[in-house]
């Protein structure tokens, strides 16, 4: 698989990205390192972390030591809560790049909406606005925010975010923030792209997993493929961005394994069809700097 042959999608601001990234959520520092060499071994060009996951040291350590020209991977990484306001996201930025070991981020978002404390988040957003301006990032975006937050972002800053990282699975599709993202242009990225942060209990309290459902299991059948294959070609057909993580090498390699069949338009709206409206993550109103706050060592 050549990297030519990964999709691309093109931001609001003409900077294009791999359309599967990979993700290192809940990766150990140590397993980071092997986790992002195997991944970009077996293809990826997209590597996604953040401040709050303790782990950006380990990624640039492995895109450094891949042979890989720093132009071929493109690193996204994100600002956490207690950083937020300008001058503190401006440092936040420094300790993000003194920790990747690179001179530029290509892809700098804000983790979360901070409802109760929305002035910071804003502020935060200027200081992305400053980066971009000054070359230091080529993009920037904002991740699980609710159309609330978005409008209000938008009336208050001036770049419209090029991506909004949100949870997106076929058990949980949030279809009315992705309307309002290709309204005003903005690319839906998803985490927890095959439902992997947790089971969904089903209406007689047994727990379901997307990796089991009978309808992905059926498709997959189709095309020789796994459900996890499955949800993940649907992503990419439906135009967003996915980031699929794991940190066992076979599973890294079968979910870059996506690009040679085509679902047809029932096998999308059947998937389309298994939204429950069950959100696995935590409630966006109960980010707060009380319950997640947390200091973001130096670089």
């Amino acid at each position: 698989m050549t990297t030519h042959s990964i999709p691309t999608l093109t931001f609001n601001n003409g900077v294009t990205i791999p359309a599967l990234g990979f993700g290192v959520f809940q990766s150990s520092p140590e397993e980071t390192t092997s986790s992002v060499t195997a991944a970009l071994e077996a293809g990826y060009r997209h590597i996604d972390t953040a401040a709050a996951y303790g782990n950006e040291r380990q990624v640039g350590e492995a895109i450094a030591s891949s042979g890989l020209d720093r132009s071929e991977v493109f690193i996204e990484t994100k600002i956490w809560i207690s950083d937020y306001g300008f001058d503190a996201t401006l440092h936040a930025f420094d300790k993000a790049v003194g920790k990747l070991g690179v001179q530029q981020i290509d892809l700098l978002i804000l983790h979360q909406a901070l409802p109760s404390r929305f002035e910071l988040t804003i502020e935060a957003y200027k200081a992305l606005e400053k980066l971009l301006a000054d070359g230091k990032v080529r993009a920037i975006g904002v991740s699980n925010f609710m159309p609330e937050h978005l409008n209000r972002l938008l009336a208050e800053t001036t770049v419209v975010p090029a991506v909004n990282q949100i949870e997106v699975h076929p058990y949980f599709q949030q279809k009315e923030l992705q309307a309002l993202h290709t309204e005003h242009g903005i690319i839906t990225q998803a985490w927890s792209p095959i439902g992997g942060i947790t089971f969904y209990r089903g209406e007689s309290g047994e727990q379901r997993s997307t990796l089991q459902d009978p309808v992905l299991l059926a498709i997959g059948e189709k095309y020789g493929k796994s459900a996890a294959q499955v949800m993940l070609r649907w992503h990419l057909q439906e135009g967003r961005s996915a980031i699929p993580k794991s940190v066992t090498p076979s599973r890294i390699q079968q979910n870059f394994d996506v690009f040679d069949f085509e679902l047809t338009s029932e096998d999308l709206a059947a998937i389309d069809a298994l939204d429950t409206g069950v959100r696995g993550g935590p409630e966006p109103e109960f980010i707060t700097l009380d319950n997640f706050g947390m200091p973001i060592p130096e670089a």
